[in-house]
This record gives C-alpha cells, sequence and structure tokens, in this order.
C-alpha cells in the first residue's frame, strides 16, 4: 500500500553533432578573440599616438604662432614709427595691426585646442583628467626615422582585419558542417540507480529497501525536422559567400587606405625637405 523510491541518474554524450562543431571550432574560437585582443591592442596604440602627435603638432605650432607676434609686434612699432615721421599713411600700420590681432587670434585658439587634445589624450591613454601630462620627445630621433622604404609590397595577409574576416570564414564553414552532418545520430551512456521502499504500514516503509540498477547506451536519429536543417544549411552557406565578399572588400580597402597613406607620406615628407631648405 505504500510505495516510496529514490533515484540517481547520470548520463554522458560520447557522440552528437554539437559536440563534434565545438571539437573543431575550439581552435578557430580561440584563435579569433586573440587576434581580436590584438586588433584592440593595435587600435589603442594607433589612437594614442595620433593624439600624441596632434597635442605636439599644436604645441610647435604655437611656437610658431609666438615667434609671429614677436615679429608682427616690431613690424607694427616700425609701421607707426613711419606714419608718425610722414614717410607713409596709416594703411601700413593699419594692416600691420590686423594681422596681428588674427595671430593673437590663432594664439588664442590654438591654446584652447591643445586644452582639449590634451584632455582627449588623457581619456584614451587612462590618464587621470587632473594628473599633469608633460610631452616628452627627440626631434632628432623623429627625423631619423621618417627615412622609410617606400618600394616595400603591401602584404594584406599581415594585417589583422585580414586575419580575423579569416577565421570568422574558418568558424562559417564549421557552422555549414554542422548543419550538413545534421542528420547523424546521437550517443550517449546513461546509468540509473534506484532504491525502492515497500510496506503495508507507513511506520515500516523506509525499514527495507529494494536496490536497482541498470547502465546502457541510448542511440538518438533524428527522422524528421520540418526541413529546418536543410534551411539553415542554405542560409550558413549563404554566410560563407558573404564573407568571402567581405575578405575581397578588404583587400581592396587596404590597397586603398596604402596607396593613399604612401601618397600623402611622399608628398609630406617631399613638402618637409623645401621646408627645411626654406628654414635654412
Amino acid at each position: 500500500y505504500n510505495i516510496s523510491a529514490l533515484g540517481l541518474q547520470a548520463s554522458q554524450v560520447i557522440y552528437n553533432n554539437d559536440v563534434l562543431q565545438a571539437a573543431k571550432a575550439a581552435k578557430y574560437s580561440r584563435l579569433y578573440y586573440k587576434e581580436n585582443t590584438t586588433s584592440s591592442q593595435i587600435n589603442v596604440v594607433a589612437d594614442v599616438s595620433k593624439a600624441f602627435f596632434d597635442v605636439l603638432l599644436s604645441t610647435r605650432q604655437l611656437d610658431i604662432l609666438k615667434e609671429d607676434i614677436a615679429r608682427l609686434q616690431r613690424s607694427l612699432k616700425d609701421a607707426y614709427s613711419r606714419y608718425q615721421a610722414g614717410v607713409v599713411d596709416k594703411t601700413d600700420y593699419k594692416q600691420a595691426t590686423i594681422a596681428l590681432n588674427n595671430s593673437l587670434a590663432t594664439r588664442k585658439q590654438t591654446e584652447e585646442s591643445i586644452k582639449s587634445k590634451f584632455a582627449y589624450l588623457k581619456q584614451i591613454m587612462g590618464v587621470n583628467p587632473n594628473h599633469a601630462l608633460v610631452l616628452s620627445y627627440d626631434s632628432a630621433h623623429y627625423e631619423s626615422e621618417a627615412v622609410i622604404d617606400t618600394n616595400q609590397m603591401l602584404d594584406v595577409n599581415k594585417r589583422i582585419e585580414y586575419q580575423l574576416l579569416q577565421t570568422q570564414k574558418n568558424l562559417q564553414n564549421i557552422n555549414v558542417n554542422y548543419y550538413k552532418w545534421g542528420f547523424l545520430p546521437s550517443l550517449s551512456a546513461v546509468g540509473n540507480y534506484n532504491l525502492f521502499y515497500l510496506h503495508n504500514n507507513f511506520s515500516g516503509l523506509y525499514n527495507n529497501a529494494f536496490p536497482s540498477l541498470y547502465a546502457g547506451l541510448t542511440l538518438g536519429i533524428p527522422i524528421f525536422t520540418g526541413g529546418k536543417r536543410l534551411q539553415n544549411l542554405s542560409k550558413a552557406r549563404l554566410e560563407v559567400d558573404r564573407a568571402d565578399l567581405d575578405i575581397v572588400n578588404s583587400r581592396n580597402t587596404i590597397n586603398t587606405e596604402y596607396v593613399q597613406a604612401l601618397a600623402s607620406y611622399k608628398s609630406n615628407y617631399t613638402n618637409w625637405q623645401f621646408l627645411k631648405q626654406n628654414v635654412d
């Protein structure tokens, strides 16, 4: 009249499609996140470098403006003296005044822009805004590094963006195989241990236990999924095709960026050489 049972059941997957996919994708998943970390590091270095040189450039421009202002102040003083002496009319010293005022306004703009650029540099460096930041640089060292080999050929395989797309494509190919072999059965090992308590009187129900144990294999065969597997397979193949197009587009984009950067570098380098001659 009284029945009670206490059981423990365990199962372990030996093979199924999910396990196969995880085993194949593990290597590419670890590679993807490693490359993603590398990409983030590259972006941080690039952003900090650009912000650093932006501040440095503005600082040097401010030095030039200060020298211009000193020269314009002397020019204004000379023009006004010539006007007082009656050598020239007031047009010269008025023009000198306008030029000086323009330089003073530009100096103020540059000083304020340096503050905002310093704030941005501190932000991307993770520095406390209240911390004093002083630029340290060696102009001679930068000049020595300015001459580079502009004949070096572009290799897109070294670009981390291209490597990430290749890894994503490998993961999507594994996804295709996952749906492709989705009809394969799954195999699991199962075990079950039970304690049965039987007695006509409830007071004596738990006096004696009748154990039961079995172990075996479970084979699951997918019979019909309503075409879901085939539709997912078609979708996964389209994603691989899209990845191929992204790779081609990335290759073209990288090539364009390289050509534009090299052209800008050569132009700026030539301009820099002529400016050095002008300074001399």
